[in-house]
């Protein structure tokens, strides 16, 4: 029987300016989840909203949490640190200030999409050196809070688990580890926003092969959590011409941004394999730690959208992965 915690980012019960982050920590509790990612533009707007400091915010969020008895999993997204030609100063000083913010909040991870500026510094040496920064960082103090680096599938450099895996071998670090998200290997591997069958070229093969490497070489130890959602079927295909196309930005990005659906959400076009991929990671793999529902559906920004029923949605989709999951358990 999978015994996976779940865990949903804040930001995946609710878009629109009127649901606050404490009303979503209480309903996602309702709903039966185990955790939540705070993501930080959440907890800024908290903050702000109730006249305290981030910190205060922070120390009241996580007081409603502990009353809700609901696990903070991570703090996210802490983007394009790596290689970015800012001044590395100022962008160690921006790192010091979100990992105290996840001290306080007593979150185990600061999430870390891989780099996506198409600008950064590419120099591997470069790259491996500010991440030991951050991580050195990161484990300086108690509580340490490790990094959870994420390929997604429009980063620069970092795109694939396998690229991201050989990044973790090398910086070296224990607290340092991968965040693995279902559409981005699925959107780098399998699907295809221009095609009308919604796929690339043999997908299922370079998928399953990837998946098939993954269970035999990447180490369960790094694999520090991994998050969960499903992508919309553009019909017709995604062009130039589509009312969401924004010129220099990557059609995943787009994607993402826009239609990542809860998996099965069959009804509002969601037809990728997270299945599939879910079973190698977890079944296959044998890992146990925290799941996490990460979605990012447009229609969570309309003003009569409800944090609950979004919640409600994530915890049926989990419903529905978890019976898949524990039949392909069963048969091992």
């Amino acid at each position: 029987m999978i015994t996976n915690k779940l865990a949903i980012g804040s930001l995946s019960l609710g878009q629109h300016p009127s649901h606050a982050l404490d009303q979503k920590i209480r309903d996602a509790a309702q709903a039966g989840f185990a955790g939540i990612e705070i993501v930080f533009s959440d907890l800024e707007k908290f903050s702000q909203s109730n006249g305290l400091s981030i910190f205060e915010g922070a120390t009241k969020i996580k007081a409603i949490c502990d009353e809700s008895n609901l696990a903070i999993l991570s703090l996210a997204p802490f983007e394009n640190y790596e290689g970015d030609r800012s001044p590395l100063l100022d962008r160690l000083k921006k790192a010091t200030q979100w990992i105290k913010v996840a001290r306080t909040l007593c979150a185990p991870f600061l999430q870390v999409p891989a780099q996506y500026d198409a600008d950064a510094i590419g120099d591997e040496d470069v790259i491996i050196t500010e991440l030991r920064q951050l991580c050195d960082m990161a484990s300086s103090e108690q509580p340490v809070v490790s990094i959870a680096y994420e390929p997604m599938s429009w980063s620069t450099y970092h795109s694939t688990w396998e690229s991201s895996l050989r990044l973790v071998d090398a910086v070296a670090r224990e607290n340092f580890g991968l965040c693995l998200d279902t559409f981005h290997i699925i959107t780098k591997l399998w699907a295809d926003p221009f095609a009308p069958s919604g796929k690339y070229p043999n997908a299922d093969n370079i998928l399953r092969d990837s998946l098939t490497r993954f269970v035999r070489d990447c180490p369960l130890e790094k694999i520090f959590f991994v998050q969960l959602s499903d992508g919309e079927k553009f019909d017709p295909p995604f062009s130039e011409k589509h009312p969401w196309h924004l010129e220099g930005e990557a059609p995943q990005f787009t994607w993402s941004k826009h239609a990542r659906p809860f998996p099965y959400e069959a009804e509002l076009g969601a037809y990728m394999p997270v299945a599939e991929v879910a079973r190698a990671w977890i079944v296959e793999k044998g890992y146990k730690g925290w799941v996490s529902m990460e979605t990012f559906d447009r229609r969570m920004r309309d003003k009569d959208s409800r944090v609950e029923h979004a919640a409600i949605r994530g915890m049926e989709s989990w419903r529905k992965l978890k019976h898949e999951l524990d039949a392909a358990k069963s048969k091992i």
